[in-house]
């Protein structure tokens, strides 16, 4: 390939991991998955300078973005990732777009407009008004909110299981798996085992398996919060429309709500009774698809 070749560079950078991929001739050409680990969104001079240290790592040689789009996890303002924006192409010299990580949804699903809807260790949706301004909603973490993701799901489930207890009930597969998964000896022990995590979010998050079985063990309370759950994701799509934002379609992403299948239909079945118009669609391409995607339109 000759350096003067146009080519569009794509990066989702995630909560654990960033996807990178270039785009010429048709094709991709560099396709470079590492840590997120240094990623500071809220610092944009420092993210511009890790961004502009990924692209040179990644990229062979002499080869150098033509257009560049990244999707930041935790980027949650237009404000914050102007600044990021500005930042990188005065590094760079090239048209560049950066917008939160949850925007690439609904290019890499190949459409114009709707809602991304992202349930992994959070939760968070977003689309654009008819002007092209962008709305997020949700994603305030794991202590406030991020209902419907995998440390909301645990919140709530120890929240039944205190209640359940405080009504004098045994501890049902719920309250047992989450013992077992905090390691305590008993429900009265769960809150201090919950509020000595260091990082919340993941902390809390990585037993979120836990809800599943023991809904699948028949807790009837495991099963009421991933009901809760599902109405919860659903609402953050209401709060979209009501705002203005097209929701015909909703992309569906996240590593809690696309592997459990359970969490999956409470979000469909209260999408269908709030929005019976709304198309919900799992992601099935890697969210970097619509970085290069976005890329592309700059060039």
């Amino acid at each position: 390939m000759q350096d003067s070749t146009p080519y569009a560079v794509g990066i989702d950078v995630g909560g654990t991991k960033t996807h990178l991929r270039a785009f010429a001739d048709g094709a991709d050409v560099v396709d470079h998955v590492r840590s997120s680990t240094g990623w500071r969104p809220h610092d944009p001079e420092a993210a511009a300078d890790w961004l502009a240290g990924l692209i040179a790592d990644a990229l062979p040689s002499p080869l150098r973005p033509s257009a560049l789009a990244v999707g930041g996890h935790a980027c949650e303002t237009p404000r914050q990732c102007a600044g990021i924006r500005a930042a990188l192409q005065e590094r760079l010299g090239v048209p560049a777009l950066v917008v939160g990580d949850a925007e690439l949804l609904v290019p890499a699903a190949g459409l114009d407009k709707g809602v991304g809807l992202v349930a992994g260790t959070g939760s968070v949706a977003v689309g654009r008004l008819p002007d092209g301004g962008p709305v997020q909603v949700g994603g305030w973490g794991a202590v406030l909110g991020d209902e419907g993701g995998a440390a909301g799901l645990v919140r709530e489930a120890a929240r039944a299981v205190w209640a359940a207890h405080d009504r004098g009930e045994e501890p049902d597969p719920l309250a047992a798996g989450l013992i077992t998964a905090f390691e305590v000896a008993e429900v009265p022990a769960l809150g201090a085992a919950l509020e000595a995590a260091r990082d919340v979010s993941a902390e809390w998050g990585r037993h979120s398996p836990v809800v599943f079985a023991a809904a699948e063990a028949g807790s009837p309370l495991a099963r009421a919060v991933i009901a809760e759950g599902g109405r919860a994701l659903a609402a953050l799509v209401v709060r979209l429309a009501r705002r203005g934002v097209a929701v015909d379609d909703v992309v569906v992403a996240g590593g809690t709500v696309l592997a459990q299948s359970a969490l999956y239909e409470a979000f469909t079945s209260a999408l269908a009774e709030v929005l019976p118009g709304a198309r919900p669609q799992p992601l099935r391409v890697p969210p970097v698809e619509g970085a290069v995607a976005l890329a592309r339109s700059l060039l």
